[in-house]
């Protein structure tokens, strides 16, 4: 006879939902086909803390490692829940003030060519910004230089309720993040997220991508322990790379041959 906690082992675990509304395929790693958006606990957790920062309109904080989801959960929840307020900014590397302003002078939507005096150019971007709650979204914020940290706190000081502010950084930049003062008063959380634990994969995976809907349990835990990590982007990275290998062998369904092919050919010692 089995005891309690052997039958319990035996249960599946019940998949996460898919989320009420779904990303669209450009803010899926790869634009992968067939992706689908599911309610991770860390998506959940994106979400509340987005809406208390929005209502608060003060900076939110997104810590994680490389691909555990941080920068799909800001976007995802900011577009469908306030699609009116969301304003991503693509910095790219070490910005200056000045293009942190045109950033946010075409993200506004404010005329075609935004003035080369800055004095002149903050004064759209004020307007634009105290017409109605806006959610400005910078990735990578680790690497912005302090300028840019105080812009972002001069205009959420000018505003008389705030601005919020969602910062995206990789776990190594909450140091970054940590050492700028205005942070400290202004923050409504710090929020990190870790990669999949062990029960969430089998939980995610196979909603996920239906590829992954036949594949028994251990085998998801082994393909994780090898090669994904608990990172959600892996786990897509496998996905783009396993289907390109069922085209091209013509098979509907990854057997375990073909997905050690699969691997080795794309692991490499350091995660992406």
């Amino acid at each position: 006879m089995l005891t309690k906690t052997a039958a319990r082992s035996l249960v599946a675990p019940r998949p996460f939902p898919l989320a009420g509304q779904p990303a669209p395929p450009e803010l899926h790693f790869l634009s992968l086909p067939g992706a689908r958006t599911v309610l991770t606990p860390g998506l959940e957790a994106v979400d509340h803390a987005l809406a208390e920062a929005c209502q608060q309109r003060r900076f939110l904080c997104v810590l994680g490692d490389a691909g555990v989801g941080k920068t799909f959960a800001v976007h995802h929840a900011a577009r469908t829940r306030f699609p009116q307020a969301y304003v991503p900014l693509r910095l790219g590397a070490r910005p200056r003030p000045a293009d942190l302003r045109a950033h946010l002078h075409h993200a506004l939507e404010l005329e075609d060519v935004a003035p080369a005096e800055p004095a002149a150019a903050d004064a759209l971007i004020r307007r634009a910004l105290r017409a109605r709650p806006r959610i400005v979204v910078v990735d990578e914020a680790d690497r912005i230089p302090e300028a840019c940290f105080e812009y972002l706190r001069f205009l959420h000081d000018d505003l008389p309720g705030g601005l919020c502010t969602v910062l995206i950084a990789g776990q190594r930049g909450e140091r970054a993040l940590r050492a700028q003062q205005m942070l400290h008063t202004r923050t409504v959380q710090w929020l990190t997220l870790p990669p999949l634990a062990r029960d969430e994969v089998v939980r995610t995976v196979p909603v996920l991508h239906p590829l992954w809907q036949t594949i028994a349990r251990d085998h998801l835990w082994s393909l994780d322990g090898h090669f994904a990590h608990g990172s959600l982007r892996r786990w897509a990275l496998l996905t783009h790379h396993v289907q390109r290998a069922l085209a091209a062998t013509g098979e509907t369904s990854p057997d375990p041959g073909l997905l050690r092919q699969v691997i080795r050919r794309i692991d490499t010692s350091r995660r992406p």
